[in-house]
């Protein structure tokens, strides 16, 4: 069990997940966490993931680091996704069982799972239809991990855990024009009509692709959670069970960060919707005894103070 004497390794710290399990893991009071930047370890390099890993000898290590992008990114660097991801995951988790680490979550996203299976989405329905073509080679990649992680468990009897979230946001997160994800995006869209005469919302597809999302902090409490916890499945699914349309996050998001100003939103059909609806089935998290505790309104309030925060010059953002 992990506990305040544990040594810990976040892996990806500085993301929007892994920046989020380290201040919940400083929160709790634990104090032997360790990281490292990119600039002086590419997960991507074997030997040196390796010997890193050998001389600091972690008990638990949270593996958040990922190559992650949006529709456009996924789709226009298939290679460089798959491949940095699949080299990750395979340094990371080998090395952890050659340095004897029995304990290591693993975190994947629901885009593991085929584009048209049953809703929500459970579990077992991993590998049982096609992918979403416009991000296949992430998911597939994710998907190896998974099966790494189960591979390693069978063989080996380590404790690799694989946690699957929906579409996460929080502090931390990624609004770049081209490479965020949905929802990001909707707030620095939404953000940049705030001091100008500009009154149109112009979005991606047509509006009705439904999606599940989840506060960043909910996702580090699983983590912590099923760290601690004794499961027979290696496979979780983390969201909050619950989606809407991207038109209704739109009107959410307005409301917070526009509330008295009149926007029309456009739909640009002409660009993919993505998979038609994402949802996950929660209950074997909930049989375990976890469930997410942020409410909607307030952590989209304050993911968008965070963001305030984060981008001081807000003029940058304001669009010509």
């Amino acid at each position: 069990m992990i506990n305040k004497k544990s040594k810990i390794y976040v892996a990806g710290h500085k993301g929007l997940v892994g920046s989020a399990i380290l201040r919940k893991l400083k929160h709790k009071g634990y104090k032997k966490i360790f990281t490292i930047d990119r600039k002086k370890l590419d997960l991507t390099n074997q030997s040196k993931v390796l010997s890193f890993i050998k001389k600091k000898k972690p008990d638990f290590i949270f593996l958040a680091a990922a190559k992650v992008g949006g529709i456009f990114s996924n789709q226009k660097y298939k290679a460089e996704f798959i491949y940095s991801n699949l080299a990750i995951q395979l340094n990371v988790i080998n090395a952890a069982y050659l340095c004897g680490i029995k304990n290591l979550i693993f975190l994947g996203s629901s885009c593991v799972y085929p584009r048209n299976c049953k809703q929500p989405i459970k579990e077992s329905y991993l590998l049982n239809g096609k992918l979403e073509k416009t991000n296949d080679a992430y998911a597939i990649a994710k998907i190896a991990g998974i099966k790494m992680c189960e591979s390693y468990n069978e063989q080996y009897k380590t404790n690799y855990k694989c946690l699957m979230p929906t579409n996460t946001f929080g502090p931390n997160d990624n609004y770049d024009d081209l490479n965020s994800h949905f929802f990001p995006a909707l707030i620095k869209k939404i953000h940049t009509l705030k001091d100008t005469k500009n009154t149109k919302l112009k979005l991606w597809g047509d509006g009705s692709a439904k999606r599940e999302v989840i506060f960043v902090d909910d996702i580090a409490d699983a983590c912590l959670y099923f760290m601690n916890k004794k499961t027979k499945e290696n496979l979780i699914n983390i969201g909050t069970g619950k989606d809407f349309s991207i038109k209704d996050y739109a009107h959410f998001i307005l409301k917070i960060i526009i509330p008295n100003k009149k926007i029309k939103i456009i739909f640009d059909k002409s660009k993919p919707n993505g998979t038609p609806r994402k949802v996950m089935d929660i209950k074997l998290a909930k049989k375990y005894g976890w469930k997410p505790a942020g409410i909607l309104n307030d952590s989209i309030l304050e993911t968008y103070k965070s963001f305030l925060k984060e981008n001081n010059d807000t003029k940058k953002y304001k669009r010509k």
